[in-house]
């Protein structure tokens, strides 16, 4: 075999050191570099340009986050509170005209006074039901614009229980455009206080007033969720570097989430954003910005290491991890755009809004934190624990272990993720369970009553339907007689009947997200469509229906979406079919296995008890699996991306894919374990807020990044890697052509007389 020379003049200009290797090997280095020039140039005029005008970027950026910092409470102020309605779908059309009309209910939960009266005392007893008159006339008194139905107004038994000691009553209060329901509590209270009935206990619940209880009648300050999950980074940070640069990636966050709030406060002029986007950019974006300047500042100071000066370090570190970053955060700007291709207002805002995140967060890391490392970065790296430029010796170690047993490594992560996966057979979307939104109070207490009485929580979600007045009468008998239907009322007065439209209450057996209930809105639906003037079905059973059929049924459009996309912004970064390919399948895995947890801890309550106290909640939040794909798929892919993008380079380097996967594995193992630990402390702590939504949506976040960063990225990636061999590396030139990058030739089989590197086809 001939030896030869490469271009020294070529490798110069490309800031290497010549190499004198094999011919074959020596030309697809050549090439290799050659390809990657032009991305190369892009990032070193990028920061160039950057170092050049360090203080008008780094003075920018501090005007830009305090202007957002002092805004911050009115960007707060102008996130709307809107639910998850689905427009052009009858539930949310029968709850929008019943809003307009009675300027109450719809599709706003009812209230739900429940009087148990003491033993020896019914229902029937003398004088009790003109006192539950005058007691519930009362509260409509306190509350103006509110309807009021109960035994009281009807002489149904449906709100009564079969011993005659427990009943109830139905109130929907003025809708007011931002109003909550903890204030329409307290005045319900005050009128029952004020006008006894026969001694009996009273309770105040309702699923707003359990989430109101669950609360504490109002949200915890986010505040103090993100200084606990910058805590808790800034410990772990403290352990990779073990010098003063732990706080730089701090610092990045600490620019990039008030600058989201304020581009955030300019959406909310154009379009609604829901308040979810708030805990989304607090403690998603603390964890996204700080991963993002790990991975920068770690190879920074890599290259420092291997020799090169400070402002090379700097070019070098923004050329290779600046370069991963900018394809990462595209990918997860990508994923939370695409809920704009579902018909609901509510996960549209959210995909507006969480669009801002990462982009932020890319822009801060390859434009100010250059010029911090450039600055002041060597004097941050005090004192220095110095490991050179060396892979971390476990994660070498383990990647050697995994590449020499590929298949044993491969089976193993895949047992541990179908034994998640098999959780989501069973996997119920809906409300939670009202036994699951609180633990104690008055609220509490009424839903217990409910219950031990035998008249069940069913009542919580009355079926509201909108007919004419001529037809309210006898359409409420044939619905109060339907199988799963406690009663049906429809009442006379102006506050349920108006312009021609009458109200008909529907009181279900069961709980509106179980089977049963499920059925009986079926029943209710067709029964309401059956009659000559056909009628129109609300209340927010059948809403929340309606939303689980307009979202999940444009789901797989979405993922298309998303799949299309990403998938040729990793061909392009990686130069490879079947890695982008592999990358897209373990992200849908990981997704999965994230919501086969969810269902497990919260829907089946095997944690959620023993973590917080919380009961089974029998189902997860229709919108809650949607949030947790569109930032787990991006997320997740930051860490695909980071260890690929690595493994590509040193198979560039070597020709070698076992050298590929020992070397990539070897650098990036720490990092990525501990980015994915910062990102778990930041949900661990959106955990904290007390709303049972929020938690189950941290729940499945935590879990699918801490597994996705641990038995897929480091555990399944590497072996399905070492078993796809030279496939990992092939980019025909047909495909090349149209993304507008360099092909990638298959190689040949590694020759034993290379030491297992690879002589690749010309």
């Amino acid at each position: 075999m001939s030896l030869k020379a490469p271009d020294t003049a070529h490798y110069r200009r490309a800031g290497q050191s010549p190499i004198i290797t094999l011919n074959g090997a020596a030309q697809h280095k050549l090439r290799i570099r050659g390809r990657e020039k032009g991305r190369v140039d892009f990032m070193n005029a990028l920061t160039g340009w950057i170092l050049k005008h360090r203080r008008l970027v780094a003075v920018s950026w501090i005007v830009i986050a305090a202007i957002g910092l002092v805004f911050s409470g009115s960007a707060t102020k102008a996130l709307s509170t809107q639910g998850s309605l689905a427009p052009g779908y009858e539930g949310a059309d029968t709850n929008n005209a019943i809003t307009r009309v009675f300027a109450n209910g719809g599709g706003t939960s009812a209230l739900v006074p429940v009087i148990v009266l003491p033993h020896g005392v019914t229902v029937a007893s003398s004088g009790v039901r003109g006192e539950l008159a005058t007691a519930f006339a009362a509260v409509q008194d306190e509350l103006p614009g509110s309807r009021v139905v109960s035994y009281a107004s009807t002489g149904n038994r449906a709100f009564v229980s079969a011993d005659g000691r427990t009943t109830f009553a139905l109130v929907y209060t003025h809708t007011i455009a931002g109003s909550t329901a903890p204030p329409a509590v307290q005045p319900i209270e005050h009128a029952l206080a004020t006008h006894p009935i026969s001694g009996a206990r009273v309770y105040v619940t309702g699923r707003d007033a359990l989430a109101s209880w669950s609360n504490g009648g109002g949200g915890s300050g986010i505040l103090t969720e993100t200084l606990l999950g910058g805590l808790g980074a800034l410990v772990i940070l403290i352990l990779v570097f073990g010098s003063f640069l732990a706080v730089v990636p701090l610092l990045m966050a600490m620019i990039a989430i008030p600058t989201t709030f304020l581009l955030v406060w300019g959406l909310t002029t154009i379009t609604d954003i829901s308040f979810i986007v708030e805990f989304l950019i607090s403690l998603i974006g603390l964890g996204v910005a700080i991963d993002y300047s790990l991975l920068i500042v770690t190879r920074w100071r890599e290259e420092r290491a291997g020799g090169h000066e400070n402002a090379e370090a700097v070019r070098r570190a923004m050329a290779t991890a600046g370069r991963s970053v900018i394809f990462s955060g595209t990918t997860v700007a990508i994923s939370l755009l695409a809920l704009v291709v579902l018909p609901v207002p509510f996960l549209r805002s959210v995909g507006y809004g969480g669009l801002l995140i990462p982009l932020v967060s890319v822009l801060v890391a390859i434009t100010l934190l250059p010029v911090v490392l450039a600055s002041i970065g060597p004097a941050l790296d005090r004192p220095r624990r110095s490991r050179g430029a060396r892979p971390s010796r476990l994660w070498t170690g383990w990647a050697v272990a995994v590449s020499k047993r590929p298949r044993l490594a491969a089976a193993s992560a895949l047992v541990v993720l179908a034994a998640l996966l098999l959780p989501l057979n069973g996997l119920v979307l809906g409300n939670p369970s009202p036994t699951a939104l609180t633990t104690a109070g008055p609220a509490f207490q009424g839903v217990r009553a409910l219950q031990s009485s035998g008249i069940g929580v069913g009542v919580l979600d009355p079926i509201e339907v909108l007919a004419t007045p001529g037809d309210a009468a006898a359409l409420a008998g044939r619905l109060g007689r339907l199988t799963g239907v406690l009663g049906a009322v429809a009442p006379v007065n102006t506050a349920w009947q108006r312009n021609g439209n009458a109200v008909i209450e529907v009181l279900p057996a069961d709980d509106s997200t179980s089977a049963v209930g499920r059925a009986t809105l079926n029943r209710v639906r067709q029964a309401a469509h059956a009659g000559s003037i056909p009628a129109q079905v609300g209340g927010v059973a059948a809403e929340d229906a309606d939303f689980v059929s307009a979202v999940y049924g444009n789901f797989p459009l979405m993922v298309a979406l998303i799949a299309l996309v990403t998938f040729l912004l990793l061909v392009r970064a990686f130069r490879s079919i079947l890695l982008p390919l592999k990358a897209l399948l373990l992200n849908v895995i990981s997704v999965g296995a994230a919501w086969g947890t969810m269902t497990l801890v919260w829907q089946d309550g095997h944690g959620s008890s023993q973590l917080w106290g919380i009961a089974a909640t029998g189902s997860i939040t229709t919108w809650i699996p949607l949030m947790v794909f569109a930032f787990l798929f991006g997320l997740s892919m930051d860490y695909e991306v980071f260890i690929l993008s690595r493994m590509r380079e040193e198979y560039d380097r070597t020709g070698s894919t076992s050298k590929a996967v020992i070397g990539g594995i070897g650098h990036t193992g720490r990092l990525v374990t501990s980015a994915a630990l910062i990102l778990g402390l930041a949900f661990v702590a959106l955990a904290a807020i007390p709303m049972t939504d929020t938690k189950v949506m941290a729940t499945g976040l935590a879990a699918g990044i801490l597994l996705d960063a641990t038995v897929v990225r480091m555990l399944l990636v590497p072996a399905l890697v070492s078993l796809f061999g030279r496939w990992n590396w092939w980019l025909p030139a047909v495909p090349a052509r149209l993304l507008r990058v360099q092909p990638s030739p298959l190689a040949a089989t590694p020759s034993p007389m290379t030491g297992g590197q690879a002589t690749h086809a010309a």
